[in-house]
């Protein structure tokens, strides 16, 4: 099967989770799944479910991704931070929908395998970061939006500190594996609490400002 009639297998699966955002929808179109997927599991890109990556990982289903993009209501003018790349397709539509995007992944092979991918696709307004992503990257602030692609409780405080006022945050709230997606705002009081975007279940968002864990440099590099 082309890579356009894959992306538009997607676009229509996305239309039919509801996903409304014509600019979004664009950039899927123009993002070929399989590009961002581990060699062999090319097929499985076509489809609206997610795809088994290492260190026990899976990408984000692209449903799924969506809603929390559509949740940021990015306009192209925005400085994002992304924290979870990946293996970079979710990256790839934020980059294509804002102005730049800085992003976290704590693996460091995920991270390298990333910058391929984007690179291949000429995607070059993304500043790929490998660390802890809990903390955000406050060099970079303050972020016009903030996308969390990982599960705590509540909204780590220097992810709210680095976000500017009016911007918009999405992240997966709850212990890991059982969530409701939440769409926030930062006012010059705090952060409110603006939508429930949507169930889902997401990996626990490790790190000093999340579930502690063992550092992925000392943890070596595995394979699915």
């Amino acid at each position: 099967m082309n890579a356009k009639r894959s992306a538009e297998d997607l676009v229509r699966a996305l239309r039919g989770a509801g996903i409304v955002d014509e600019r979004l929808l664009e950039a899927v179109r123009a993002t070929p799944r399989a590009a961002f997927v581990p060699a062999g599991r090319e097929a499985a890109a076509r489809l609206d479910a997610p795809v088994p990556i290492a260190h026990e990982q899976v990408t984000t289903q692209p449903s799924l991704s969506a809603r929390m993009i559509e949740g940021l209501r990015l306009t192209g003018d925005e400085h994002v931070l992304e924290i979870g790349t990946g293996l970079g397709f979710q990256t790839a539509l934020l980059a294509r929908l804002a102005a730049d995007v800085v992003s976290v992944e704590r693996w460091p092979d995920l991270a390298r395998e990333a910058r391929r991918n984007l690179d291949g696709q000429g995607i070059r307004n993304v500043e790929l970061r490998t660390g802890d992503g809990s903390g955000g990257v406050p060099e970079r602030a303050p972020y016009d939006a903030i996308l969390v692609s990982a599960a705590f409780p509540e909204v780590p405080a220097p992810l709210t500190d680095q976000l500017r006022v009016g911007g918009r945050l999405v992240q997966p709230v709850g212990p890991g594996g059982r969530e409701q997606v939440l769409a926030f705002c930062r006012t010059r009081e705090g952060l409110e609490r603006r939508e429930l975007l949507t169930p889902a279940c997401f990996v626990p968002l490790r790190g000093r400002y999340g579930f502690p864990d063992q550092d992925p440099a000392d943890a070596g590099e595995q394979s699915p």
